[in-house]
């Protein structure tokens, strides 16, 4: 699972370098994600501009990455193309993460 971080201020963005997030990858993206945010202080988000598909496992997966940042720190989501933000508002989920249209967008907040 291929991701990178960057520090904006006090936001870490988490770049996700990968057509899916499914259950094949699953595991390896809590994994990754762990890593990438171990060190996070402030507000995480997520790019997902690279993903075009995303499953249950793969919403999971994100769900449980913003429960291991706990509650002192807030997930948000960006770059969602048609189809994964359909399952997320599908889901419901769009109820639960703020999702941005770009990365800037959610900087500029």
């Amino acid at each position: 699972m291929n991701l990178s971080s960057k520090a904006e201020g006090n936001t870490l963005v988490v770049s996700v370098h990968e057509p899916r997030i499914d259950a094949a990858v699953a595991i390896q993206f809590k994994d990754r994600m762990r890593e990438e945010t171990d060190a996070a202080t402030g507000r995480v988000v997520l790019n997902l501009i690279e993903v075009d598909f995303i499953d249950s496992s793969g919403l999971g997966a994100i769900v449980a990455a913003m429960k291991q940042l706990g509650k002192e720190h807030q997930l948000d989501l960006s770059g969602l193309n048609e189809n994964v933000d359909k399952v997320f508002r599908l889901t419901r989920m769009d109820t639960v993460f703020q999702i941005h249209n770009t990365v800037d967008d959610a900087l500029a907040i």
